[in-house]
């Protein structure tokens, strides 16, 4: 029993994991309540989740307000532009749907611009990995984003599979909404660390494993 209930027991170690993950979406929720700052606070959920439980490093208070307020200015900038963006896809899917219900022919673009507010869905997580792990003006954070979902499209899907798994939990039991935000972002970082990787040349690779080895001690 005592191996079981252990501090450093498998047990105890997955349910600290899970308490930290409902401690990082209620921080991330309650730092997106003004919608503005969702941006930065995504990019604070991603480097939360990567650093304090996969990597499990210790302050997960500090490590989320520090990236917030690292992120704050470039992501809430990138955030608005996807938003922007979001809100004009989301009229055109739902105009394209009344079409197509309607029998119009414009409406056989409907799956089309439902396929396009998806992408852009993905996309903001792209982002808010990116500017989470990496420097750049908010145009290259918004361009990199992109780039990467496109060049891995079977490692996006999985993305959004997540993302739409996770809508699909808190609508069926919305107390989840404590855990789907972190659970979304740690299965994304498994995927785009691996991204990441593949792109970075072999200087880059070495600094950012020299920072990681840094951040650890």
């Amino acid at each position: 029993m005592n191996r079981i209930f252990g501090y450093d027991s498998p047990l105890v170690s997955a349910l600290m994991k899970i308490g930290d993950c409902i401690c990082a979406s209620a921080m991330f929720l309650v730092f997106s309540l003004p919608i503005v700052t969702a941006g930065a606070s995504a990019a604070a959920l991603y480097a939360t989740i990567y650093r304090c439980v996969r990597r499990e490093q210790t302050g997960l208070w500090q490590m989320f307000w520090d990236a917030f307020r690292e992120n704050f200015k470039r992501s809430t900038l990138a955030w608005l532009i996807e938003l922007a963006l979001l809100a004009v896809l989301t009229v055109d899917v739902f105009v394209l749907r009344s079409i197509k219900l309607s029998g119009g022919a414009m409406g056989n673009l409907y799956w089309l611009g439902l396929a396009v507010w998806l992408a852009a869905l993905t996309w903001t997580v792209y982002v808010a990995g990116y500017s989470a792990r990496f420097n750049g003006s908010v145009r290259e954070v918004l361009k990199f984003g992109w780039m990467l979902m496109v060049l891995h499209p079977i490692r996006a899907v999985g993305v959004l599979l997540m993302v739409l798994a996770a809508l699909v939990l808190v609508l069926i039991a919305p107390f989840m909404v404590l855990a789907a935000p972190a659970a979304v972002y740690w299965g994304g970082s498994v995927t785009l660390e691996k991204v990441f990787a593949q792109h970075l040349r072999p200087e880059d690779r070495e600094k950012k494993e020299g920072k990681e080895t840094a951040d650890d001690q």
